[in-house]
């Protein structure tokens, strides 16, 4: 693994103590594809107390408590903040406690709890909720409840005087940079690596990140820098990722129409090059994009469909099912539930004919607007393929 732990200046008194890991590839196990490497934040806090906010990964456990040696002496830490307990911020916690075993973690009950089941430890836990305050000094933290964003023992902190907001994993991206901040970062890298994160980890909870955005803006927080666990650090106009994710968690979508298809003898894609063929007709501004399921990586099929404002997906019928990549997604999309699009499905056929109906039953369960299902027996002929354009034409004007 490669990568930089590092103390990083955020201010005079806050420091960047987290880990850029450029090789990282994946995450949520080997679930999704991670295409421009990752960072694990954590930040130290200096005031007439010491907080340090969460940790980094477990393969790196080692070199960052090396690393916090050099920056301070561990006995000055007077509180670690566990803004919850998923391996990714709490992986070195471990190896930091052996060193300083009684300092007290400031976390949510259920982070304790998940901390408890994963280390089979049990640290001197104080409990925190929604509104609770820590003292550093000359500065305070409140806690703000994440509960469900994206998991039960989630919480955020917003530090007074440096106005800065600690959010978690609200506001994230794997995006790996030796600059840290979102005003030294590819602007539009930047922004579909957000969007990307936004989709594959809060797209379930759009509800609750609705609620969310709209709690933080009634208390009226300054906040002049938002620091998440993972990415850049938003210091220009931070409040632009606070308006982006109000717009994504709104049914949100662009003017895009995914196809999404397996294919064995190519029947299934002609079918869908004749179903494109007839969107094009109806509609010449859409934005139409074809996506192998079985060549395309998972990550990349869900913030597409994120992105578009109705799907297609096809399939041939295989032993009376479908094709395993397009089950696979099916599968994925299922707990996403995407709001306000529109689905239909097609699909060829040699003998049984199941697929389109199997695939428009699992489009329903997640949540889609199912419009129809269209399928062609062998390899469709020239008859055939006019009606998938006439299928394709009915499609966009009925979305």
């Amino acid at each position: 693994m490669g990568g930089s732990t590092m103390g990083f200046p955020l201010n005079d008194t806050i420091t960047w103590m987290g880990k850029v890991d450029w090789e990282r590839r994946r995450f949520r196990g080997e679930e999704y594809r991670i295409r421009c490497g990752s960072s694990h934040n954590a930040y130290l806090i200096r005031d007439e107390k010491t907080a340090l906010i969460d940790t980094v990964r477990a393969p790196f456990a080692r070199e960052f408590v090396a690393k916090l040696k050099q920056e301070i002496d561990l006995q000055r830490i007077d509180y670690i903040i566990a803004n919850q307990g998923d391996y990714e911020q709490s992986g070195a916690l471990p190896a930091l406690m052996q060193e300083i075993p009684h300092t007290p973690i400031y976390c949510t009950a259920n982070a304790a709890k998940s901390l408890r089941g994963q280390y089979h430890q049990d640290w001197n836990f104080r409990i925190v909720k929604d509104g609770s305050k820590l003292s550093l000094g000359n500065k305070e933290i409140t806690f703000i409840d994440m509960t469900m964003l994206p998991w039960p023992d989630s919480i955020a902190c917003h530090l007074s005087v440096d106005d800065i907001l600690f959010s978690n994993n609200f506001f994230s991206q794997h995006l790996a940079s030796d600059r840290l901040f979102n005003d030294c970062a590819d602007g539009a890298a930047l922004l579909q690596e957000a969007l990307r994160y936004y989709t594959l980890v809060f797209t379930p909870s759009n509800r609750l990140v609705e609620y969310k955005i709209k709690e933080l803006r009634n208390l009226k927080l300054s906040m002049k820098m938002i620091c998440p666990s993972h990415g850049v650090i938003w210091r220009d106009n931070p409040l632009q990722i606070v308006d982006a994710y109000a717009k994504w968690a709104c049914a949100y979508h662009e003017n895009q129409v995914s196809i999404l298809y397996d294919t064995m003898g190519n029947s299934t894609w002609r079918m869908a090059e004749a179903i494109a063929q007839g969107i094009r007709l109806a509609d010449p501004q859409v934005v139409i994009k074809f996506f192998h399921t079985a060549k395309t990586d998972k990550a990349d099929l869900i913030t597409e469909i994120f992105k578009s404002k109705a799907i297609l997906v096809g399939s041939p019928t295989v032993n009376r099912g479908i094709m395993s990549s397009v089950a696979g997604l099916l599968e994925c999309i299922n707990g996403m539930t995407f709001k306000g699009k529109r689905a239909a499905a097609f699909g060829t056929f040699g003998w049984s004919g199941e697929s389109a109906r199997i695939i428009n039953r699992r489009l329903q369960e997640g949540g889609f607007t199912v419009i129809d299902f269209k399928r062609e027996a062998w390899n469709p002929d020239d008859l055939a393929l006019a009606s998938c354009v006439q299928f394709g034409r009915e499609f966009v004007a009925k979305i």
